[in-house]
């Protein structure tokens, strides 16, 4: 493709020149005059009619000391002006003084040379085809969306610091799922905010929560010519997440130049190699390895991963000697490429790799496994997106060791004979320290049991494990079999959806037996009451005493989400919800958030989602 993109530019460079030429100045007409006005044309000869020869054109007489004329039957050529040798062609006339010279046409990549000719394209879509920026995003109202003016009267300042202020990891699970849903729903961009800029803001949050398959779906609904930097950076990252690098070369073709990192050079070589041009990829690899413009081991998995669009690429050794940290980029290509990583590289990463194993395809299933605890914790996977993954590795008779155990000691949770047995199966999975993503592991388990008062011991770890897949309704069947004062009452006296009042006795009973560092579980069980309006205010004054909290006290974030719910706007309060409850884990949580984000869930119609972050805070505190 090169060679004739090459071969038309000569031909073009040429054909330009030869017009310009004739432009600036006129060839002298060397042809007779009768040749440029001839004579009527003679009648047809009559038959047997002798036919008189026509008489030629005299030449001019040579004057002395000047060359012969050229010969008229060929073809009339003027040289370039000012053009030397063919092999050293001068400066084309008719373009700029700084317009390449043909050799250096020659010598410069297909990109190059589409930008110096005007030739990038940018759009990559037909037109009509093209798409509005307006409603941007994933879910209509009619598929449980945010309505899509929910944000276009308010400030964009609050917006944007809404979204630029949320790190991403949140302590709760409930609270993860209901911004993503914000997030992902079409909305319109807030006034005074552009809508490139309020999809990337959206795309980059999805980025940190550990959201990437929604971020790519999400950056996928703009057209690629809209991007600007910050649109860029957000698809790079989701793409590279999910391990589809591949995805970014519709965009490494139309802004080539609008990153200008290491990463970003190597990404697009890798397109030029999947595009048919691998000797310019392996160019390009060999002139970043030769300048240092990304690591070594950087580079080397891009020739690893560019070599495989050849027919027969030549062998890349992948060392991982002296790199002590794994970034995004060697994770992704690493998986996609089937390269095993130092298990001490791998161990030491953050929390946010293991949604990248549990993302990408290509990770084995037993680390993907291995990665779904924290993924289901945070909100990422569901439950039952959890049994499909432990039901895979059950089916995969190649894999042993402790990931197919648990596979098994799933399968028991659901079919033993006995409850008592499907209890132990699942504590046997949840663990001593009550691992929360097996509690979402065994949800729709937990909801086959009976609800007996002989299973009552095991009542609140097996209702925590319904609420963390929502089943609330059959968490209320232990309504009657749990005792007042105690976990499972705690949890069902949140989750009720009748929103019955509790009783100060009970309450009490709860906080005397409670054992959670700070006595953070009550205070959390209060403050969820006190959102949902379950509580006498007696009894909250004086709980609220004893345990040394003020749910009333004020900030700028509680004033501004208690102002998004007077005005009745459920997307704001699940943006404002968000900048409440990040964190890394329940520790990082106060029972004044927890009522204040509660009560304005509650108030917003969002009353099921309050539910559940309440319990899930009495659980998880």
């Amino acid at each position: 493709m090169r060679r004739a993109v090459k071969q038309s530019l000569w031909a073009g460079a040429a054909a330009l020149a030869f017009t310009s030429s004739l432009a600036l100045a006129q060839p002298e007409d060397l042809l007779p005059d009768i040749f440029n006005n001839p004579p009527p044309e003679a009648p047809a000869p009559r038959p047997q009619q002798t036919q008189v020869p026509r008489p030629q054109p005299t030449v001019p007489p040579q004057q002395p000391g000047t060359p012969a004329p050229r010969s008229t039957s060929g073809p009339v050529v003027q040289p370039l002006p000012g053009a030397g040798s063919p092999s050293a062609p001068g400066p084309i006339p008719g373009l700029p003084a700084n317009f390449p010279s043909l050799a250096e046409l020659e010598a410069m990549e297909e990109d190059e040379i589409n930008e110096v000719l005007g030739l990038r394209p940018k759009f990559d879509v037909p037109p009509a085809a093209r798409r509005s920026m307006e409603r941007v995003g994933l879910l209509a109202s009619s598929e449980g969306g945010f309505p899509y003016a929910s944000l276009a009267r308010q400030p964009a300042a609050l917006v944007r610091a809404a979204m630029e202020g949320n790190r991403g990891p949140m302590v709760s699970r409930w609270g993860h799922i209901l911004l993503r849903r914000a997030l992902a729903s079409r909305l319109d961009a807030p006034a005074g905010m552009s809508p490139v800029e309020f999809a990337a803001l959206r795309a980059s949050l999805l980025n940190r929560m550990g959201e990437a398959r929604v971020a790519v779906d999400l950056v996928q609904d703009v057209d690629g010519n809209f991007y600007d930097r910050a649109m860029l950076d957000a698809a790079f990252d989701a793409y590279l997440t999910t391990g589809d690098l591949l995805g970014l070369c519709p965009l490494s073709r139309l802004h080539p130049d609008l990153r200008d990192d290491g990463e970003w050079e190597l990404t697009r070589a890798i397109c030029d190699a999947y595009l048919g041009d691998q000797r310019s990829a392996e160019r390009q690899l060999d002139r970043a390895l030769g300048t240092g413009v990304a690591p070594e081991i950087d580079v080397r998995l891009a020739q690893r991963f560019a070599g495989a669009a050849g027919d027969a690429g030549r062998a890349v050794n992948i060392e991982w000697d002296g790199v002590d940290r794994l970034s995004p980029w060697r994770l992704s290509l690493s998986r996609a490429l089937g390269v095993d990583l130092p298990e001490g590289l791998r161990s030491a990463a953050p929390a946010r790799f293991d949604f990248a194993d549990v993302l990408i395809p290509a990770v084995p299933l037993a680390q993907r496994v291995s990665a779904a605890d924290r993924a289901a914790t945070r909100g990422v996977l569901s439950s039952q997106a959890m049994v499909d993954l432990y039901s895979q590795m059950f089916g995969n008779e190649a894999i042993e060791g402790d990931s197919r155990s648990r596979a098994a000691q799933l399968r028991q949770a659901y079919v033993a004979a006995e409850p008592a047995d499907r209890v132990a199966a699942m504590r046997s999975l949840w663990g001593t320290d009550g691992n929360y993503g097996r509690m979402v592991l065994t949800a729709f388990a937990a909801a086959r049991l009976p609800a007996s008062s002989a299973l009552a011991d095991d009542a609140g770890d097996a209702i925590a494990s319904m609420l963390a897949a929502g089943l609330d309704a059959n968490a209320m069947r232990w309504a009657g079999a749990v005792e007042g004062g105690s976990m499972g009452w705690a949890l069902l006296a949140l989750a009720d959806p009748r929103g019955q009042q509790v009783s100060g006795g009970d309450f009490g009973s709860f906080y005397g037996d409670d054992g959670s560092p700070d006595e953070r579980k009550s205070a959390f069980l209060l403050a969820g009451l006190a959102g949902l309006g379950r509580i006498d205010s007696g009894d909250l004054a004086r709980y609220s005493n004893d345990l040394g909290v003020d749910l009333q006290r004020q900030t700028v974030w509680s004033q501004r989400i208690g102002q998004a719910a007077q005005a009745n706007n459920p997307a704001l309060v699940a943006l404002l919800a968000g900048v409440g409850m990040q964190g890394d884990g329940w520790d990082k949580m106060t029972a004044r958030h927890l009522y204040h984000i509660v009560a304005a869930l509650n108030a917003v119609g969002l009353g099921a989602e309050a539910r559940m972050i309440a319990a899930e805070a009495v659980a998880r505190g």
